[in-house]
């Protein structure tokens, strides 16, 4: 490659590997959370009172209608006492676990009718019927979306940069910076999200044709 220094590349390497580190752990975290208050959400959306449905639809609907960018920012400003990798793990959670609720309500509205009506034939509790036997085949319906999500959030972590998050891409331009090699580094940091998500991204089509037949 004409005008790329390949011992600027292997230089960076090491500090490119530390920033994938820390992206890797907000994208891990981010996803439990994610995950976990996505089903919260979406059960919570089947609530009888509208005094539950109504705020939460109107929180939901704020999540998805700003960017995750000014969502970061404005966390952020408001908890300046709060580590920014805390911020940034919650805030990347709770900005998809408004996507995965939606995820999981589909999933949940697909169970067959039969199954609810099975549970009150057989006189189990709520709690029961959701743990038991609806949350079981929603979660297994939902697997390769969760999954798909899980692959974005880790796109969007050079977001984190923002708030001086030391993610991959933030290492990538402080070596460049230092250095005088974007190149290598930023090329060096988008090989590492290559190698790292692409893979991923084929076992979750495999996974969403087996659960598919």
């Amino acid at each position: 490659m004409n005008g790329f220094d390949w011992n600027a590349a292997r230089d960076a390497v090491p500090l490119v590997l530390e920033g994938f580190r820390v992206t890797l752990l907000a994208t891990v975290l981010g996803t439990l959370v994610a995950a976990v208050l996505g089903l919260a959400i979406a059960v919570a959306g089947r609530a009888p009172s509208r005094l539950v449905t109504v705020p939460v639809r109107v929180v939901m609907e704020f999540i998805r209608s700003t960017p995750l960018l000014v969502q970061l920012v404005g966390a952020a400003a408001l908890f300046t006492v709060v580590e920014p990798l805390t911020i940034g793990i919650a805030v990347l959670g709770v900005h998809y676990a408004a996507y995965t609720s939606e995820v999981y309500r589909a999933g949940i509205d697909g169970v067959p009718k039969g199954q609810w009506e099975a549970c009150r034939a057989l006189s189990l509790t709520p709690r029961r019927t959701w743990q038991a036997v609806i949350l079981p085949q929603a979660v297994r319906n939902v697997l390769p979306a969760l999954g798909n999500y899980a692959i974005s959030m880790f796109k969007e972590t050079p977001f984190l940069a923002v708030i001086t998050v030391q993610e991959m891409v933030f290492e990538a331009r402080k070596y460049g910076a230092d250095h005088f090699a974007y190149t290598e580094a930023f090329t060096l940091a988008g090989l590492v999200f290559l190698v790292a998500s692409y893979p991923t991204s084929l076992l979750m089509r495999k996974l969403e044709k087996r659960l598919g037949h």
